[in-house]
Order: structure tokens, then sequence, then C-alpha cells
């Protein structure tokens, strides 16, 4: 004889995604942790950054990966203008680098950088950075997709800084045993 258990969940928020429910999607897409980047390129009038979750990885041979800016950023059109970027992962304990890249943060103004041979502005300190040259740019919706090759990278031990649902935190291991 085998005894079954039922396992209870918490009831779900079913829902077709539209333009009414905007929120529900966000909610839901925000159940989903990701990673914390600032992304930086040069522009004819200085550097410029923008604090992203959209960043994967895509490619080993060839090395590519990409992420995503929003058509409405002002930032937008000189990201996807640009011949080349470069991602820095932020760590834990890089929340307020996370915030200068923000709508009304510092940006580079104080900020420790140097420019890479592209010109590409590159911030260390970060626990892994890619400096990439733009493959290519797909539409999607209310978003570009930048696809960078990856010309160098660069990695440091160091937990990642997290976003999932709205807020910032850290990863936290879990052992075998």
């Amino acid at each position: 004889m085998t005894i079954m258990q039922t396992i209870r969940h918490p009831p779900e928020h079913r829902f077709v995604p539209d333009a009414d429910n905007t929120r529900s999607l966000r909610n839901a897409l925000g159940a989903f942790t990701t990673g914390v980047a600032v992304v930086t390129a040069p522009t004819g009038i200085g550097p410029i950054g923008m604090t992203v979750n959209s960043f994967a990885s895509v490619s080993l041979d060839p090395p590519l990966v990409l992420w995503s800016p929003a058509k409405s950023s002002g930032r937008h059109g000189a990201f996807t203008g640009a011949a080349h970027f470069a991602v820095h992962v932020l760590g834990v304990d890089q929340d307020a680098l996370s915030a200068r890249f923000t709508r009304g943060g510092l940006g580079f103004e104080g900020l420790d950088w140097q420019a890479n041979a592209e010109g590409v502005p590159v911030i260390s300190g970060t626990i892994a950075r890619f400096e990439c040259a733009t493959a290519s740019l797909h539409d999607a919706g209310d978003h570009t997709i930048v696809l960078g090759r990856v010309l160098r990278a660069a990695h440091r031990e160091g937990e990642p800084l997290c976003f999932s649902r709205g807020a910032f935190g850290s990863f936290r291991t879990r052992h075998p045993g």
C-alpha cells in the first residue's frame, strides 16, 4: 500500500498578460531572481552607464552575451549605437554602485574608472567584467536585445548581488550534508 501525501501550495494568480495587468506580469517575472550588472559604453560627450538585470550568457564558442535596454530609456540610443560596451557583474556589497547608474543616480561623477583599448569605461572591483564588441541588435517589443562578442573578460571571488521581487539581496549556498 502506498501512502500519498498531499502537498498544499499557496493559491496561484492566473492571468493572460495584457495592457490591463502589466503589474501582475511584472510580479510574475520578479519571481525569477537575477544578478545585477552595470553596462557601460563611450559616447561623444563622455561615458554612460546603466544598471540592468537583463544580462545573460549566450554562447561559449564564439563567446557571446546579451542584455536588453528599454526603448523608453533616454540612454537607449547611445547604447544601441555603441560599437563596444562592457558588462560589470556586481557583488553583494555593491548596491551603491548599482544605484549610481539608475535614473537620477550619480553615474560616473566621482567614480574611479579607466577607458579600455576601445574607449569603453571600465569599473574595477566588480566580481566579473565582459568587454564586448556589439555583434547585433534585435527588436524585442519595448526593448532591444544587444548581442555582444566578448573580447576580454575578468572575474574575482565574491558573492553576487541579486535582484528578486523588487529588492536587492544575496544568494545563500546550500551545502549537501
